[in-house]
């Protein structure tokens, strides 16, 4: 997509910005510097792979230092050029605003296909790559946090960490240079289902909101809701999964060899067995296969979630799309052609940039338990749960009645380290959402995408007004 000469992923969001930013009160000098990327590292180093050394090309781009340290993941792909690492890092900036996140946006890419290398190649270019970041200035917990993307994961994450700390010895927060590591590394519970989860709670709140709901024509709450899931990789499986145990019905699910159907809803679980020992998705008992895996986003549902690839909604599908909500999952998969479709239509569209800021959010949680060298839930776990018993003691003493055992366990229990983590993403995709719909209902606007825009331009402009650097 980013290949094509005629369209630029970084022009499309430079355009929405500008649809944006005429609703702002800033001058055009402050909106340009927040649009413009401000350190654009591209590098070539090279990597022996068996008998031969290859050049390995890759690229860090910090967008906005209007905070720091900048924030955003490292994708390794065939894909990966200047333009799309440009695009995705002035999104992490808009996305880090929006839940407010103090960090400014950032991306890096390695144009690889990781499939083609064994496990120790890889380590070879991702420490390559770290020692690059570092010799450059361009990674540390104060400067620039990487995180995992495309092609990416926890085990070259803690490759990262080490690397950093080798080059930065005695360097007390070390371990804060990048996330999403393993929890054994300085991870934190949660990370995993961190944005499928956060796409759960968006699109929840949104549901709970008696007066959008009543726009659309549907009742309040998830529950009941028909939901259609496209791709069944981390984000797409757990915001199906969230869905699932709320009380939603999943009657559609699309992965790249297809899509199954089933209006009765289907056993997410179930699908994923026989994936596991089929293959494939099709072929699931009771549910009508599609073999053209985009025509399932086209079945009737309430909900139609895109978790997977850029682009799928366009101008030669949009108006077949049945959804009243489209939540996206994935960046960018809806064009700027579909989105002017599906709008005229009168459907929700919740944008990337708030959705799937899930990922990011526990990031941030992941960060200050590393500089605070103490996971979340240590200092207070004990002291809640002995609180709690005391009141239930009391409560019981006072009542002459006991609790059920399931009750009293439910009443005791003091917070995990994962009972925080999702209570503060849960908290900041509420309070963003509202934050949102009150940026539509002030510009009288039924787009939330360029809310959201105005949302985060609102936020990084008023920083960099009072950072005081234009002089």
């Amino acid at each position: 997509m980013s290949n094509t000469a005629h369209y630029s992923f970084f022009q499309g969001v430079e355009r929405n910005f500008d649809k944006a930013a005429t609703h702002t009160r800033f001058e055009k000098g402050i909106l340009e510097q927040i649009k413009a990327c401000n350190s654009v590292l591209q590098m070539k180093f090279p990597v022996r792979i068996g008998e031969k050394i290859e050049v390995v090309e890759a690229y860090r781009v910090q967008h906005s230092h209007h905070k720091l340290p900048c924030k955003g993941g490292i994708r390794y792909s065939m894909d990966v050029n200047q333009d799309e690492v440009m695009a995705l890092a002035a999104l992490m900036t808009y996305k880090c605003a929006i839940v407010n996140v103090p960090f400014g946006g950032a991306k890096g890419g390695i144009k690889i296909n990781p499939k083609n290398y064994t496990p120790f190649e890889l380590e070879k270019i991702t420490r390559r790559y770290a020692s690059e970041l570092v010799k450059k200035n361009f990674i540390g917990p104060g400067i620039d946090v990487p995180a995992p993307d495309y092609g990416t994961g926890a085990r070259e994450m803690s490759w990262i960490a080490d690397t950093y700390a080798s080059l930065r010895p005695g360097e007390i927060d070390a371990l804060g240079c990048v996330t999403g590591k393993p929890v054994s590394q300085g991870g934190v519970r949660g990370r995993t289902e961190a944005t499928g989860l956060g796409v759960f709670y968006g699109i929840r709140e949104l549901c709970n909101t008696a007066e959008d709901m009543k726009n659309i024509g549907l009742t309040t709450g998830v529950a009941g809701k028909k939901v259609i899931v496209q791709g069944l990789g981390n984000v797409g499986y757990h915001a199906a999964k969230f869905f699932y145990e709320a009380g939603s019905i999943i009657v559609g699910l699309a992965e790249y060899e297809g899509g199954i159907y089933n209006e009765a809803g289907l056993d997410l679980e179930a699908v994923v067995a026989h994936r596991k020992s089929t293959g494939s998705i099709l072929g699931f008992p009771g549910a009508t296969d599609i073999k053209n895996s985009l025509a399932t986003l086209e079945q009737p549902c309430d909900i139609l979630i895109p978790a997977a690839l850029e682009n799928v909604i366009n101008a030669s599908n949009a108006d077949r799309i049945q959804a009243k909500i489209i939540g996206e999952g994935a960046n960018g998969p809806l064009t700027p052609e579909a989105d002017e479709i599906l709008l005229k239509k009168g459907a929700i569209i919740v944008p990337d940039m708030y959705l799937n800021a899930g990922g990011v959010t526990v990031s941030y949680f992941e960060w200050l338990k590393n500089l605070s060298h103490v996971r979340f839930g240590r200092m207070d776990k004990r002291f809640s749960e002995n609180q709690n018993n005391a009141i239930l003691k009391s409560v019981e003493g006072l009542t002459g009645k006991t609790v059920t055992e399931i009750e009293r366990r439910q009443l005791l229990h003091g917070p995990d380290e994962v009972d925080l983590v999702y209570s503060g993403l849960e908290d900041t995709m509420i309070g963003s959402y509202h934050e949102i719909r009150e940026a539509m209902l002030k510009h009288n606007m039924t787009d939330m995408r360029t809310a959201a825009f105005i949302v985060a331009i609102d936020k990084v402009g008023v920083a960099y007004e009072e950072l005081g650097i234009f002089p």
